[in-house]
């Protein structure tokens, strides 16, 4: 066990022995155990109803595994039971699933022993082993089957010009191009393709008929353009003609035809500056036209699925908690089928010929898991992975809500620390999630860059904000922040660390902050613009240049329409003066940055730069942190664990221990030989 790792036991055992006798057979959560989280990702039901098939998310084990992202692995669950059964394990990736439209077996896609890229493959439902339905050389990216089953469409790249030993990059000249492809598997045929639909292919659907397919494009492949310029296609899968598209504009999320082929449902954007895809609509296609389905909800839709020809069921978040919702075209007979403080959802699938929905639902004490909704009853939990977690002792996770300086309501949850007294005051760690059009919900809130339940275990507090910008509260709360960043969204920030000060919980002079992406952002800011106020920060794959970031992203115009909504040369000193590198000669916050070295989305030298001007301007408490290999976020088991350690250990050195002084740049202890190499 690393001194980390004895440290956070030690300061949790302490608490825990002033505690209740009871919880003496109980541990804190530590890297460690975060490290071998498993969670449910996909969950698809069969058309009868009776049985959930699921992808488990398995991190990989270091250093008995080799390093790489989660094996995800293939489950069935029977709704009537609970029994649950492993189909497809072990060092595996399994994902798009779906069942056959007859029920008899469940599909996926994988890259398996022999393949040379990502194929379709089948299990049958009894199981036994699974066998390859359908290749294709680019590999396939996403498939729909059609109503009998004898018909698949997919989504796979052009094939592109063999490299040459010496290939230079022509920047966002060389994309690859999405084309839908039709295949009867069994036939042996050649797939046929559907070049005449404009630009790149990335999401195909059947009609119940057969005789319509809506497919979701976008003008290139490029990230911006998939965020900012999807648009739907009505198809004739016959000769591959376009006719007709849905009017959307902005962010475009779910698409689903009714069972009945008369309407298509989707998560749409308000318009072109609407941060986030969230508001449900319905199009008709006889009328050709297209309405809002649920106009008056305060929160976001997250997912949806036809129960019958003229009923769509939905999830939806309204702030911190979720609710499932049902209403038809006309905008009659809306319900709430599920509301309440009990587990939080993320996803819906709902069995074709019953009114059975599987659900994947978490709660502050356990991640991500299958439930299933029959009818109108409670969400019924199925599966129960991670047994180990209850011998673990946690925070208790509690709502906060207060007001901001300028009269604002702003909500967030609270990690209370591990063996808390009355009357003592606790460091925290405020935590500040990306986006900023995200938000967080009144489930498990711990990761490998999310200290959550690690901190409380350590004796400290943990703060998740909603601040003004975020989703889960409709509209106007998401557009809040529009055009002022570092405004007043971070005001929320300093608020609500103010809050819970005054409430007699925090220790005031002993304040973390970290987040990731726009999270980063707002680490960075705190810790430069309001240095005084944080004794330590940790930033990962943050901002720091609002002008360089314009120049070196990949969604500038993303940025543009929904975040900034004016340009650099607009107002250059008004770009400048919201960077942490102009405020750099105020930072004397001990901070560390992390961050991938391939980072499309905020370039590493966002990182560099901070780095650098806080080293020139005095702060001999900074370190740079970079991982090769790594993107916007760490994939890798060695990486993820890597950067959990360092994370926690920094809190743990200057929030916890006080220290003047930086930490030695290798771990005490890793997983593996490349975690060890230091930073």
């Amino acid at each position: 066990m690393s001194a980390l790792l004895r440290s956070i036991a030690s300061r949790a055992w302490l608490a825990l022995l002033l505690a209740a006798p009871l919880a003496l057979a109980q541990t804190p959560l530590t890297p460690e155990d975060v490290a071998r989280i498993q969670t449910v990702r996909e969950a698809v039901i069969s058309p009868d109803g009776s049985t959930i098939a699921y992808t488990l998310a398995v991190p990989r084990q270091l250093p008995d595994d080799p390093d790489g992202s989660a094996y995800t692995e293939l489950h069935l669950v029977d709704v009537a039971t609970g029994t649950q059964r492993p189909y497809i394990v072990g060092q595996v990736s399994v994902r798009a699933l779906t069942w056959a439209p007859d029920g008899s077996m469940v599909t996926f896609l994988s890259r398996r022993a022999g393949d040379t890229s990502t194929s379709l493959y089948g299990i049958s439902a009894s199981g036994g082993e699974a066998r390859r339905l359908l290749g294709y050389p680019t590999g396939i990216r996403q498939y729909a089957w059609n109503a009998d089953g004898t018909r698949v469409a997919f989504v796979a790249n052009e094939p592109r010009p063999a490299k040459q030993r010496f290939a230079p990059v022509v920047y966002e000249e060389e994309l690859a191009v999405g084309r839908v492809h039709i295949a009867t598997p069994a036939s042996g045929v050649e797939p046929r393709v559907l070049d005449e639909i404009p630009g790149s292919a990335l999401n195909v659907q059947w009609s119940a008929g057969s005789d319509m397919l809506a497919v979701t494009t976008s003008p290139t492949s490029a990230v911006d353009d998939i965020y900012m310029n999807k648009i739907v296609h009505i198809v004739n899968p016959d000769d591959g003609v376009s006719l007709g598209t849905i009017p959307t504009e902005g962010k475009l999320g779910e698409v689903s035809i009714s069972p009945n082929g008369d309407f298509i449902a989707l998560i749409t954007s308000a318009d072109r500056y609407d941060p986030k895809e969230g508001r449900l609509a319905i199009y008709e296609l006889e009328e050709r036209s297209l309405a809002p389905a649920a106009p008056d909800l305060l929160g976001h839709v997250s997912d949806i699925d036809w129960l019958d020809g003229i009923t769509v069921r939905f999830v939806a978040d309204i702030g911190v908690e979720t609710q499932v919702q049902e209403t038809r075209p006309n905008l009659t007979n809306r319900a709430t089928l599920y509301e309440g403080e009990g587990p939080v959802f993320t996803a819906l699938d709902i069995a074709a010929n019953t009114d059975v929905t599987a659900l994947i639902g978490q709660s502050p004490q356990h991640p991500p898991e299958v439930y299933v909704m029959e009818g109108d009853e409670e969400p019924r939990r199925l599966t129960f992975h991670n047994s180990w977690l209850a011998e673990r002792v946690l925070g208790a996770q509690e709502v906060v809500r207060y007001t901001a300086r300028d009269g604002l309501e702003i909500e967030g949850l609270l990690i209370r620390p591990v063996g808390e007294e009355e009357g003592e005051q606790y460091p925290l760690v405020l935590v500040v999630h990306g986006g900023p059009e995200a938000h967080y919900r009144n489930g498990w809130l711990t990761g490998y860059s999310s200290p959550g339940q690690m901190a409380a275990g350590m004796g400290m507090a943990a703060f998740y904000p909603n601040y003004r910008g975020s989703t889960g509260r409709g509209l106007a709360f998401s557009r809040s922040s529009q055009g002022d960043p570092a405004g007043a969204e971070f005001d929320d920030l300093v608020d609500g660390v103010d809050f819970l000060i005054d409430s007699r919980l925090v220790d005031s002079t002993r304040v973390a902050v970290t987040g990731g992406s726009y999270g980063g952002y707002a680490t960075a800011w705190l810790t430069t613009r309001y240095s005084e106020r944080f004794a330590a920060g940790v930033m990962f794959v943050g901002i720091s240049n609002k002008v360089s970031k314009v120049g070196t992203t990949d969604i500038p115009n993303e940025e543009f329409f929904v975040h900034a909504r004016k340009r650099p040369w607009e107002d250059w000193e008004f770009f400048i003066l919201r960077s942490p590198i102009y405020h750099a000669g105020n930072g004397r916050t001990p901070l560390l940055i992390a961050h991938g070295e391939d980072d499309p989305r905020v370039n590493v030298g966002q990182s560099r730069e901070l780095y650098r001007h806080l080293k020139l301007r005095g702060n001999g408490l900074v370190r740079l942190v970079l991982y090769p290999g790594e993107g916007h976020g760490n994939r890798r088991a060695a990486a993820r664990m890597d950067y959990n350690l360092r994370m926690m250990r920094w809190f743990e050195h200057f929030l916890l221990d006080g220290n003047e002084f930086l930490p030695p740049t290798a771990l005490d202890s890793a997983p593996g030989e490349s975690v060890a190499s230091g930073g």
